[in-house]
């Protein structure tokens, strides 16, 4: 066998990662192991990529109990069991610009066939993550608002579209092919995200801080945040917001990392020969 840090080579027919799993209860490998073999020399890139993974599968109504149970570790304090989904999720949220990295994510990807069908980069895990996060965030925009004085919402919504894009909420999804009854939100990739998240934060805070009120104020507000942000973007990447590319329908992406989790279970139940 390779040394630990090679636990994504191959030993014989099988990779190493295969044979440092434990079993109690179920297949797992800890988090600290995990670290070990991405190069990491301390456990908070682990740790903070096992927390967007949990926060991903709480997002996607995948148990998490199943999948991570935490521990203690003699050296590195808190620790983590992971089964093979939850090393396969907190490795897609790891920084793929890390060779170690980028070379387990491409083995975890290769793994399962639902993948190969739904998820091809560790952006769909992501994209998973952040559109979880800003439903809790446009909820609270929303209160924000009708706190202080915003009666038509979806006036107020499409004013902060309007500053970031330069065109109306409906011109976008007549722009991003947006079917009927669906959010833009949900074919936006990791970049659009973000900004649009930031976008509903800042709006949400400036409205705050500076107790801003009235329907139109409060347009004219999202409006001036939405235009910040595009100005932004274009500054730094000289992208417009408008012209990122369409993301694949986060529904089916959603659907494929459901399906990559019963695949991964079928890869850690024991045979039946095992089971004999």
């Amino acid at each position: 066998m390779g040394t630990e840090l090679d636990l994504f080579h191959f030993d014989g027919d099988r990779p190493n990662f295969e044979a440092c799993g434990q079993q109690n209860g179920f297949k797992f490998w800890c988090a600290s192991k995990l670290m070990e073999c991405l190069g990491y020399t301390t456990m908070g890139p682990i740790l903070k990529a096992v927390n967007n993974a949990i926060a991903a599968c709480a997002t996607l109504g995948i148990p998490i109990n199943d999948n991570f149970q935490e521990m203690n570790h003699p050296e590195h304090g808190r620790d983590w069991k992971l089964s093979r989904f939850a090393c396969y999720m907190t490795v897609m949220n790891g920084d793929a610009r890390n060779a170690k990295v980028a070379q387990a994510q491409a083995y975890f990807i290769t793994m399962a066939e639902a993948f190969r069908q739904y998820v091809q980069e560790a952006d769909g895990v992501e994209r998973v993550l952040i559109r979880g996060e800003m439903v809790d965030r446009e909820k609270a925009l929303s209160g924000t608002a009708s706190a202080h004085g915003v009666e038509n919402y979806a006036f107020f919504q499409n004013a902060g579209y309007r500053g970031m894009y330069n065109m109306d909420l409906a011109q976008i999804r007549v722009k991003k092919a947006v079917p009927a009854g669906r959010s833009p939100l949900d074919f936006m990739g990791k970049t659009e995200l973000a900004a649009n998240l930031f976008r509903i934060t800042q709006t949400d805070e400036k409205i705050r801080n500076e107790s801003i009120r009235g329907q139109k104020p409060l347009e004219r507000t999202a409006e001036q945040v939405g235009k910040k942000v595009r100005d932004t973007m274009i500054s730094l990447s000289g992208t417009k917001p408008e012209s990122l590319p369409r993301a694949p329908d986060l529904r089916e992406v959603q659907k494929g990392i459901k399906r990559s989790a019963r695949e991964y279970q079928k890869l850690g139940s024991p045979t039946k020969s095992a089971k004999e």
